[in-house]
């Protein structure tokens, strides 16, 4: 079917073709009239065209929409921003009616004594963790710890090859007792060096006696003219030589009798000193070649084995040759969110069970626990606060059924722990703890905790 533009396209082509068809026929006179009537007849062959609507609503239509959303928009956070405004001054006035378009608000009635304030869940972790390093370096002789593994306090855990130690604790030994030595001969002389000291200087005494006497002797023959005035020098040299000697050899003896100087004594000292802090650490060395257990434990983990070299400056930090525990002292590690945190407290009673022995399957694996301290340093990412539930297991039970990094459910009540906190949850005293049914709350996150 054909369109209106190519229908009127062939109205035009065949009107035309009249017309020239008309004007060749009828010559110059009708030409005019009949051209007329040919273009009265394509207007009427023409499609008529739609009206257009007005362009000016059209046109404001987007713009009155704007303004409409923003002025809702802004209605809608004027009313955001006033409702906070309005809830306080009705919690100030609570005598006060509600404002229109304000519903009443109700307070939270505060928990009673013994009443369940917070359920959350934590993580299980030894109270106390040691990491088992070396102080010295050296290859692995014994190694006498393994997973699992309970181990007393003292029992050798490992043992590094000494030979270059005890040679080095050999030499310092032998430092120090030549620096004793030496010391001890500076304190005072012997009796027999100052006999020794006093002969000589009652030896030289007598020989200045004796020059004396022959100095006087030259001196009247000088004076009579029998001797030289040579001889009588050389006497008189001879007699004052032995006087200077035997001089020196008193002050010599007067210092022998006080010993020797203070000096020399502290210098003596001082090395002696250093000797015996060189034999300290040779000592120290020798001794940390065997490592032993710090405390009664299990052994969680181990990181070296037997003929492996170990060395203190690469285990430093987190490694170690193996990590062993208390697991008799346990807590559970939570993160309590800031918005819960008021009904936390140091001290606060607690009921602790591990998710894998819920409470209603093992009840006789419910422990009693108390809040032993709250972080002080918060968790910007979570909005939360680190809180800490300590808890103990019997002797038998340790690494046995609550293991670290296992998940804990922690109950917390509205009452102090009592001062002898018992190992179970049975053996508390309900005097604190209302007696209610306290009902099984489903598992929570450890970001939202379940609330009763």
């Amino acid at each position: 079917m054909d369109r209106p533009e190519e229908q009127v396209q062939v109205a035009s082509i065949s009107v035309r073709s009249e017309a020239l068809s008309a004007g060749r026929s009828g010559g110059k006179v009708g030409t005019e009239p009949l051209t007329h009537g040919l273009s009265e007849r394509v207007r009427a062959l023409r499609l008529p065209v739609p009206e257009e609507p007005p362009r000016g609503l059209a046109n404001r239509l987007p713009w009155v929409l704007t303004i409409l959303s923003l002025a809702a928009t802004a209605l809608v956070g004027y009313w955001a921003w006033l409702r906070p405004w309005q809830t306080q001054q009705a919690v100030q006035t609570p005598g006060q009616e509600s404002p229109p378009g304000m519903l009443p608000l109700t307070p939270q009635p505060a928990p009673k004594e013994g009443e369940i304030v917070l359920q959350a869940k934590g993580y299980i972790v030894a109270k106390h963790q040691i990491l088992i390093s070396p102080l010295v370096s050296g290859r692995i002789l014994r190694l006498n710890c393994d997973e699992g593994q309970r181990v007393q306090k003292g029992d050798l855990l490992v043992e590094l090859e000494s030979t270059e130690y005890e040679a080095e604790y050999r030499r310092a030994l032998a430092n120090v007792e030549a620096a004793n030595q030496r010391y001890q001969e500076l304190q005072k002389y012997r009796d027999e060096e100052i006999r020794q000291a006093e002969a000589e200087l009652a030896e030289v005494q007598h020989q200045l006696a004796q020059a004396e006497d022959d100095y006087r002797r030259a001196k009247d023959l000088f004076s009579r003219g029998i001797i030289t005035q040579q001889e009588h020098d050389s006497a008189h040299r001879q007699a004052e030589t032995l006087r200077q000697r035997a001089n020196r050899m008193k002050a010599a003896l007067e210092l022998m009798q006080k010993g020797p100087r203070e000096e020399r004594r502290q210098a003596a000292l001082a090395e002696l000193q250093a000797a015996q802090a060189e034999l300290a650490r040779a000592k120290w060395r020798l001794e940390n070649c065997k490592i032993y257990a710090p405390l009664t434990g299990t052994i969680l983990k181990k990181n070296a084995e037997q003929w492996n070299l170990v060395n203190p400056l690469a285990m430093q930090g987190s490694f170690s040759i193996c990590e062993m525990a208390d697991l008799s002292q346990l807590e559970v590690e939570l993160m309590i969110q800031e918005r819960d945190i008021a009904r936390i407290f140091e001290g606060q009673l607690c009921k602790v069970y591990a998710e894998a022995y819920p409470e209603d399957m093992f009840p006789e694996r419910v422990y009693a626990g108390r809040v032993s301290r709250l972080m002080p340093i918060a968790d910007r990412a979570k909005g939360a606060i680190p809180v800490r539930v300590e808890f103990r297991v019997p002797p038998e039970e340790q690494g046995k059924y609550l293991k670290p990094e296992m998940g804990a459910m922690v109950t917390f009540y509205n009452a102090p722990a009592p001062k002898e906190l018992p190992i179970f949850w049975k053996d508390v005293s309900r005097d604190g703890v209302r007696q209610q049914a306290e009902p099984i709350l489903p598992a929570p996150s450890a970001k939202t905790p379940i609330q009763k």
